[in-house]
């Protein structure tokens, strides 16, 4: 959702990358000041800042190689170092980087902050290893598919650590979205389907919506 979302708005709405970043980091910061409002998890303001930070998150990946001419190589090494730093931070903070123990402001901004990484190293990973190391869209949503399935064995077979395997799968389903998310919507030239940035956004966004509503139907129903 994050890597069509933001191209649709930048390219295809015509508001180009500038317009498009402080747009949409206005509403995210709106988004985050109702999730952090929240005294216990309601799902309609944790999935809306979810997606999004996936927007800005992506947007950032595209204005440090579009604007500002950093390469793909680059960001992915900075933003990696930037997420180790976070959890370090986090966990020296805390002495935990369990998703079950945030429940205090300061884990919380740690949990968004690695969160917004994430997503801004899997614009730059998927591109990477589609585009500039020549993969492409399909072949780079396998590997990091297979990545996440080898953690998933890893987790439910061989005793890999719970927290360790959730982080983990959380970093490499950012490149194998974006890459999902490029296959479905770039011209067949690149190495797409063709749907088209409007189509894929919002056939995620639809998918994302149920999903959403189920759980809060769900949520209600057992309170």
């Amino acid at each position: 959702m994050g890597e069509t979302a933001a191209d649709f708005l930048a390219v295809n709405a015509g508001l180009g990358l500038q317009t498009t970043t402080l747009l949409m980091t206005a509403v995210l910061v709106a988004a985050m000041v109702w999730q952090f409002r929240q005294r216990v998890y309601v799902p309609a303001a944790y999935w809306c800042a979810v997606v999004l930070i996936s927007v800005v998150g992506t947007l950032i990946t595209d204005n440090m190689t579009d604007a500002f001419g950093i390469p793909l190589l680059y960001s992915a090494i900075g933003f990696s170092l930037a997420l180790g730093l976070t959890f370090l931070a986090w966990f020296a903070s805390e002495r935990t980087l369990s998703i079950h123990e945030v429940f205090t402001f300061r884990r919380e901004a740690f949990y968004w902050l690695a969160i917004l990484f994430t997503f801004a190293l899997g614009t730059a990973a998927g591109d990477l290893v589609a585009e500039a190391f020549g993969v492409g869209f399909a072949g780079t949503g396998v590997l990091f598919g297979l990545i996440i399935a080898s953690l998933a064995l890893g987790y439910f077979a061989l005793g890999l650590d719970g927290i360790w395997a959730f982080w983990l799968c959380y970093i490499f389903t950012r490149p194998l979205g974006a890459s999902v998310g490029d296959f479905l919507s770039q011209p067949d030239e690149y190495g797409g389907l063709g749907l088209g940035t409007i189509t894929t956004s919002l056939a995620f966004l639809g998918i994302i919506a149920v999903t959403v509503a189920v759980m809060t139907f769900r949520r209600r129903n057992r309170a």
